[in-house]
């Protein structure tokens, strides 16, 4: 009885697969094992920083900047009478210097992330004690160090693009102002 050959021809031919598979894959994975991020200057909603300076109160906010887009932004894309992380991608933070005034409510030195809770007629500004958070997906109002109510009104100009103003007088009394779309909502520093 002669040998089958079939079976050395199967195993020659799973031996060059297994040798091209992992050539193909060795060839996949990157050399370096840092993991390729999309730079956050390429977001869509990219990085931000308004920083201000109200009487010896130093101020620094740093955002991304959502763009309207043609889409209905109050009420819609950002629903009222629930926590939006005011901006986009991290929740937006803030740091003050020193121990400051917000809307006439103490808040201590420090970083905060900013919340808010947008209505119609009235908003919440929250100061939050967890500064380094994604969105408002993990966000925990027992974290609150301060939260102060301000008013939504027209804007002087479209925005485009979501961004933060830090505005000073002379007195030292400083303002905070957030705009897009056709609103901005403004509350008392000092």
């Amino acid at each position: 009885m002669k040998p089958i050959v079939f079976p050395k021809l199967a195993a020659t031919v799973v031996i060059a697969c297994c040798f091209f598979f992992n050539q193909t894959a060795a060839q996949a994975q990157p050399t370096d094992k840092k993991v390729s991020v999309a730079k956050k200057d390429d977001r869509p909603s990219p990085p931000a920083e308004a920083t201000g300076v109200i009487g010896d109160l130093k101020l620094k906010i740093n955002y991304s900047q959502p763009g309207v887009k043609g889409r209905t932004v109050w009420g819609e894309l950002v629903p009222y009478g629930k926590v939006w992380r005011t901006g986009a991608n991290e929740a937006s933070t803030i740091e003050v210097s020193r121990d400051c005034k917000v809307g006439g409510s103490m808040l201590r030195a420090g970083k905060y992330s900013i919340f808010s809770i947008p209505g119609e007629t009235e908003w919440t500004i929250i100061f939050n004690t967890v500064p380094d958070q994604w969105g408002a997906y993990k966000y925990d109002e027992s974290k609150d160090a301060l939260r102060v109510k301000a008013k939504p009104s027209k804007s002087p100009e479209f925005n485009e693009r979501f961004k933060f103003e830090i505005k000073s007088d002379p007195q030292g009394d400083g303002k905070v102002s957030l705009y897009w779309e056709n609103l901005m909502v403004t509350w008392e520093m000092r």
